[in-house]
């Protein structure tokens, strides 16, 4: 599993985003989190060692734009080339999540067709609301594979007039980090049991801080939050689904709520 942020910064448009590990991050160093700015790491999947070997070797996956988002508007000048260049390394697959579905059809490149086979794009949708709101438009855009991070899951979901073959994974997980919002297991099992009704491969990726189960509510470190998650079971795919990532994605990596590996990385 490879990061790549081509850009840094973004602006807090939905509840999800109101306990930012990025701002908190960005505020811990004395950096303001809403300046976009292209960042030095932004030719990574062209770079070359000195054997004339691209640094990312191929079969890579490339975690994209996750202390940005990828379509936000600051960006739109440097994206472009951010697009050929996942299309030029098509031997390695690129996964970025987005908020802003909506500008997903005015952003893509001219040659996009039904999509480059090596990007997978998932939409967040953490409470019913923005579940009604962006759902409906990240289905219409085509692309080879598309998920939804119901994460943080901040309320119950009912997802099912919106599931189908046209979604190939959702995963769900709770909220890490200072204030974490509450997280119930029901809500949890609820969107399993509707993915297994529809045919859609679910990921149960991580706790949150705050879990509520059987009534009660349980802290758990940070560090415990994706092998609690795992041990719980309850991950579950179509028999004979081909998952585009399987050896990669969505497992117990750390990403959403950045570890502690993280917090010592610069986006620079």
């Amino acid at each position: 599993m490879v990061m790549w942020n081509p850009w840094h910064g973004c602006h807090k448009i939905s509840p999800g985003c109101a306990h930012c590990y990025v701002y908190r991050r960005d505020e811990s160093v004395g950096l303001d989190s809403s300046l976009v700015h292209k960042t030095s790491a932004f030719g990574l999947p062209l770079q070359v060692k000195r054997d004339g070997s691209y640094k990312l070797p191929p079969r890579s996956l490339v975690w994209t734009c996750f202390t940005s988002d990828f379509l936000v508007e600051e960006a739109d000048s440097w994206r472009e080339e951010a697009w050929q260049m996942m299309r030029q390394r098509s031997d390695c697959r690129f996964f970025f999540i987005t908020k802003r579905p909506a500008r997903l059809a005015e952003c893509l490149p001219s040659d996009w067709g039904a999509g480059y086979p090596n990007v997978m794009i998932s939409c967040t949708v953490e409470d019913q609301q923005r579940a009604e709101e962006r759902i409906p438009v990240f289905r219409q855009i085509p692309a080879a594979w598309k998920g939804l991070a119901c994460e943080p899951l901040l309320g119950p979901l009912e997802l099912m007039p919106h599931l189908g073959p046209w979604l190939n994974q959702i995963a769900a997980g709770g909220e890490s980090g200072p204030g974490a919002r509450t997280c119930d297991y029901e809500w949890i099992v609820a969107l399993r049991e509707q993915c297994v009704r529809a045919g859609v491969a679910f990921s149960y990726h991580q706790t949150g801080a705050r879990l509520r189960k059987d009534g009660r509510v349980y802290y758990i470190p940070r560090r415990l939050q994706h092998s609690q998650s795992a041990k719980a079971g309850i991950d579950w795919s179509p028999k004979g689904a081909h998952l585009a990532a399987e050896d990669a994605f969505f497992t117990q990596q750390t990403l959403f709520e950045g570890e502690e590996e993280q917090e010592k990385e610069r986006y620079e």
